[in-house]
């Protein structure tokens, strides 16, 4: 039976009609290092590794943040683990579409999209990463209004919340007090090439996506390679090695500019991984967040990172490895952002996005200093 429409719902004609789609593996590969799920056999590694579901938690999130408007939405949900599941959590009423499955697909989340389309959502969200985006744009394209709430690992499209709870704003604005659309980004990369250390990204497509430049990320703009900014970069890694402490563990997350450091020290560092160094020689290639824990229990350590070019987020973004409880353990005084000065002119602000709202929000009571160049800072301030 393809719909299991529970019982009177929704008597209401003037409720807004919104679709949720959950990708229940979505952001399993962050925390291990394995930098997305997409295909089973990277999804049974990184379940082999410890790897937990995260989308469902942040699913929850986000629609416990719309429970007082749950009178005034008529919510249609992916059979068991693809919504439903999240929204019976919440005891909100929904509208089930599909079957229950033990391991769903992305063949699953292309027919739920389609689904709701045909039942015509004012808006249709979707939990999970650039893969799942993709899914939803083959179904969707630009027939209805789409909006991501962030669960994956990579996530470079533009048609994202910064934060679950902020994809939760825009769709309350967008659903009850009107809100523009604008054609956003769907961007993905070739995961195989990513875990080895390059990034192959494309452009899938475009979806309309409610705008609020405030809440939504923008598409991941690379860092440019003219020769000022190179020598930039030098000049911010000469600048951290100099400042390098004895005996401590330096974690430096993924990004050309952190890579510089491990240049200037003769080790090669994943470019989309975390490394671990101390006493300015790598201890330990590509660390996942067990590794990580387990080399720094008992040491002091340091966590050097640079934010993602045209988002700002510095945590939660390709660095789930750095999970809040690495964070807790070093210390938010143990942090160090390094940016150079193009990429840093184009934020107005710093983003985290950990997963931990506690964390997050003290983050954002502090400005965070970045590193722009030798023996040059600025304060930023965290949203």
């Amino acid at each position: 039976m393809p719909y299991d429409v529970s019982e009177t719902l929704f008597e209401s004609s003037s409720a807004r009609k919104m679709g949720f789609i959950v990708n229940p593996i979505a952001g399993m590969g962050g925390a291990v290092g394995l930098k997305g799920t997409d295909g089973i056999e990277v999804l049974m590694k990184a379940i082999g590794m410890g790897a937990k579901p995260i989308a469902p938690l942040r699913a929850e999130t986000f629609l416990s943040e719309l429970m007082p408007y749950k009178d005034k939405i008529r919510l249609f949900v992916g059979a068991g683990a693809m919504g439903e599941d999240v929204a019976k959590n919440c005891n909100f009423p929904c509208v089930v579409i599909g079957e229950r499955k033990e391991l769903t697909s992305a063949e699953d989340t292309v027919h739920i999209a389609g689904e709701i389309k045909k039942m015509g959502a004012d808006l249709l969200v979707f939990c999970g990463g650039d893969g799942t985006a993709r899914d939803v744009l083959k179904a969707v394209n630009l027939s209805i209004p789409v909006l991501g709430v962030p669960t994956g690992v990579k996530m470079h499209s533009a048609v994202f919340g910064v934060t679950p709870a902020a994809a939760a704003k825009i769709a309350v604005r967008f659903l009850f007090e009107g809100l523009p659309l604008r054609e956003a980004e769907v961007m993905d990369i070739d995961e195989e090439a990513f875990r080895s250390g390059w990034v192959s990204a494309e452009l899938y497509g475009y979806m309309l996506v409610p705008y609020e430049p405030l809440l939504i990320q923008g598409v991941k703009i690379a860092t440019p390679v003219a020769e000022s900014e190179l020598r930039n970069m030098a000049a911010i890694a000469i600048y951290m090695i100099e400042n390098m402490e004895p005996d401590v563990v330096y974690i430096i997350g993924p990004g050309t500019t952190t890579r510089t450091i491990a240049d200037l020290l003769d080790a090669r560092k994943t470019l989309l991984g975390v490394d671990l160094f101390l006493n300015k020689k790598m201890i330990v290639k590509d660390a996942n967040e067990s590794q990580i824990l387990e080399t720094i229990r008992g040491k002091k350590a340091h966590i050097i990172v640079t934010p993602i070019g045209g988002q700002g987020f510095i945590f939660g973004r390709g660095n789930q490895q750095i999970s809040p409880r690495v964070i807790r353990h070093v210390g938010l005084g143990n942090i160090t952002v390094i940016a150079t000065k193009s990429k840093i002119e184009k934020l107005r602000s710093l983003r985290v996005d950990t997963g931990d709202s506690n964390l997050d929000d003290e983050f954002r009571r502090r400005k965070i200093k970045v590193i722009v160049d030798y023996k040059m800072e600025q304060l930023m301030p965290v949203e």
